[in-house]
């Protein structure tokens, strides 16, 4: 009956939209070791730590590099050394040092200074430079870029800042009119992005009017993904089976959950946090070329329960009313009883079965 396929599809397409997925955008956990945002007159140094027989089997220098080499070691030496005044020396008198987060010390003093308290904060801190750019502008400016890594104490891990460096000609030297550090995070992987939705790994049901909905999530083998099942039945028969994938989209910058349904339907989601939870715009297509769209929110109750609830829901061109449900964690299976232990007979022997 018409009717009856309006209300199929209009099923189908609520359950595509409970398969959208729940996503959660993660804020990169800091590094361990931002208490070293001291900025570092780095010089580049693709050698510096490097022996002197590595050194005499490299091409030879230009004067250019050879000058930014002689700069580099001169650095890291007064740095792990403790040095600040010849760190200072590094420096023009009107020189800036501007840290990653946009504070800036001026003049040569200044930045003296800046480096003592440094030292006696951290005196075995350690450097270490790594050039990836230098050019020259004309005879007497040179810009340069690299990485300096810091180890504060012995055993800790390294704070890698990515720098620029400005550096002007007097005489044989080319010291330091800016410097400006930058932070040199690694990109977080997907699994890192997809953290925050580890509650969903286990088994979850639905118990709604429109049928039962049973889901279950696990990470796939290779860490990427959230991987979600889904299987409807109403009164008690199988209707539909989805599979779900949750992963982390790096052009769009967002989480993203993509849905393939067993009558060969799909949908989408794109989702952005929200105070108390998520929100989903999810579209969904179905086989015959329908199409859907909502807005969704899931709201975590507690560690068992979370809250799906859709608004400005469109199938086929026409409104539908929002809907409400409530997801809990499947309880485990009870334990199986314990067997009752054969009571022999009295009458027969030892070792031999009761009759």
């Amino acid at each position: 009956m018409p009717g009856m396929k309006t209300d199929s599809k209009r099923r189908r397409i609520a359950g595509r939209w409970l398969a959208g997925g729940w996503c959660l955008t993660v804020a990169c956990v800091a590094s361990a070791q931002n208490v070293v945002t001291t900025p570092v007159p780095a010089t580049p140094a693709v050698a510096v730590a490097a022996s002197a027989d590595a050194a005499t089997s490299t091409p030879e220098k230009s004067p250019l590099e050879a000058a930014v080499a002689a700069e580099a070691a001169a650095t890291v030496k007064a740095f792990n050394a403790g040095d600040s005044t010849a760190i200072g020396g590094m420096f023009l008198e009107d020189a800036e040092v501007v840290d990653e987060n946009g504070n800036v010390t001026e003049t040569r003093g200044e930045i003296e200074a800046l480096f003592k308290r440094f030292f006696e904060r951290f005196p075995k801190a350690v450097l270490e430079l790594e050039v990836t750019d230098a050019r020259g502008i004309g005879d007497e400016l040179l810009i340069e870029e690299g990485v300096r890594r810091i180890t504060a104490d012995q055993g800790a891990s390294a704070a890698q800042m990515r720098y620029a460096a400005v550096r002007v000609k007097e005489g044989d030297r080319w010291p330091i009119a800016s410097y400006r550090e930058f932070s040199d995070d690694p990109l977080p992987t997907p699994a890192e992005m997809l953290a925050s939705l580890d509650f969903l790994v286990g088994e979850w049901v639905d118990e709604s009017p429109e049928g039962r909905t049973q889901i279950q999530y696990a990470w796939s083998d290779d860490g990427n993904f959230l991987v979600g099942e889904y299987n409807l039945s109403v009164g008690g028969r199988p209707t539909s089976r989805s599979t779900q994938r949750i992963g982390w989209d790096p052009v769009e910058s967002r989480l993203r959950s993509w849905t393939f349904d067993s009558d060969g339907g799909f949908s989408e989601g794109e989702w952005m946090a929200v105070d108390d939870g998520w929100l989903v715009k999810s579209e969904a297509t179905l086989p015959d070329g329908t199409t859907g769209s909502a807005t969704i929110s899931i709201r975590p109750s507690d560690q068992d329960h979370f809250v799906v609830e859709s608004a400005d829901r469109i199938v086929a061109g026409v409104e539908e009313p929002d809907f409400k449900l409530v997801i809990a964690r499947k309880p485990p299976a009870p334990a199986s009883p314990a067997a009752a232990p054969a009571v022999q007979d009295a009458t027969a022997s030892p070792g031999k079965p009761a009759s």
